[in-house]
């Protein structure tokens, strides 16, 4: 089983962005000697809560302070772009720290309605041009584009002698689809959505092989936080529930709140049972507990890969969750 780490650089309740980033670097740095065999970061707009608005620069800079563990997109919010500019992006980063760059692609917003108006200013769009962008992307990348294409002969700088591995991100069927359409990767975004695990079972049921992959190449992004004891463990996912909480509701927290603040908190009776859905899709407990659900929610679904997404206020406890859980698992 590889395990690999999504990180979207919250701003905790108490500290700074700096914080936040200098945090970031350093759990990557840790994770990478535990093991760990990616380490992703997200894209978010407009948000007081979020440091990570632009994945590319976060990548190189984690990326100069790492040296093995492979640095990704967790994604790039693809519609918001040129298709040719996240290319050349993508190929400097592949020059810079070959044979370690991933590109992960969404095709979600990222953020507030106002910021994606404002990302996509002066663009109409008549169809959905998501699917076309991840070809043309994909042809940037390789220097093949086919010679009827609308920009024959344009080619993507620098030149590189690999290239980084493209996935495509989703919490639903429709990314799914695409992606077995396509015969790409697939990186399910299973701690987000609300829904069941039908698109990765669409996306192994109906891959296409492909010159991307010759067989479906999936893993699932999941919620896991450890602790000594079930109790501390659910204790320390309050911070993260609540911050969920609002965001699913529209009201988006200024940051992730301590687990003092998300225990003070007056929950509704509408509100506790939207808790109780949510924790049945969440992985929380001692690092034995830990590592029997994930193996089950694996197996099921045919994974030997997890990204593992654990939001705890506290920075130390974090890095011994995820330390708890490579030892579990090694």
């Amino acid at each position: 089983m590889k395990l690999s780490v999504l990180e979207h650089s919250h701003v905790n309740e108490g500290r700074s962005v700096r914080d936040a980033l200098d945090e970031t670097v350093a759990l990557a740095r840790e994770t990478e000697k535990l093991g760990y065999y990616r380490f992703w970061v997200s894209e978010h707009h407009g948000s007081a809560a979020l440091a990570s608005s632009s994945p590319e620069i976060l990548m190189a800079h984690i990326a100069s302070h790492t040296k093995t563990i492979r640095i990704g997109s967790g994604g790039i919010m693809l519609p918001h772009y040129s298709a040719y500019k996240v290319a050349e992006n993508f190929r400097l980063l592949e020059a810079l720290y070959p044979g370690r760059i991933d590109m992960g692609l969404g095709r979600a917003p990222g953020g507030t309605p106002i910021a994606t108006r404002a990302l996509q200013e002066h663009k109409r769009y008549e169809v959905d041009p998501y699917p076309q962008q991840i070809v043309d992307l994909y042809h940037y990348l390789r220097d093949d584009n086919p010679a009827n294409h609308r920009f024959s002969g344009l080619r993507a700088f620098p030149e590189t002698e690999g290239m980084p591995e493209l996935w495509l991100l989703g919490s639903s069927d429709g990314t799914a689809k695409i992606a077995a359409q396509l015969g790409t990767p697939y990186a399910f975004a299973q701690f987000f959505g609300a829904a069941g695990d039908e698109p990765l079972q669409h996306y192994n049921s109906y891959f296409q092989p492909s010159s991307y992959c010759a067989q479906p190449k999936a893993l699932a992004a999941v919620m896991a936080v450890c602790a000594d004891t079930e109790e501390e463990a659910r204790q320390l996912a309050r911070s993260n529930e609540l911050f969920f909480l609002k965001l699913f509701a529209g009201q988006e927290l200024r940051s992730m709140p301590s687990v003092k603040t998300a225990s003070d908190y007056p929950y509704s009776l509408a509100e506790q049972q939207m808790l109780d859905q949510m924790r049945t899709r969440r992985f929380i407990g001692t690092p034995g507990q830990v590592k029997e659900a994930l193996k089950r929610y694996a197996d099921r679904l045919h994974l030997d890969e997890l990204m593992i997404v654990s939001h705890i206020h506290d920075f130390e406890k974090r890095v011994r969750s995820y330390r708890y859980i490579a030892e579990a698992f090694q």
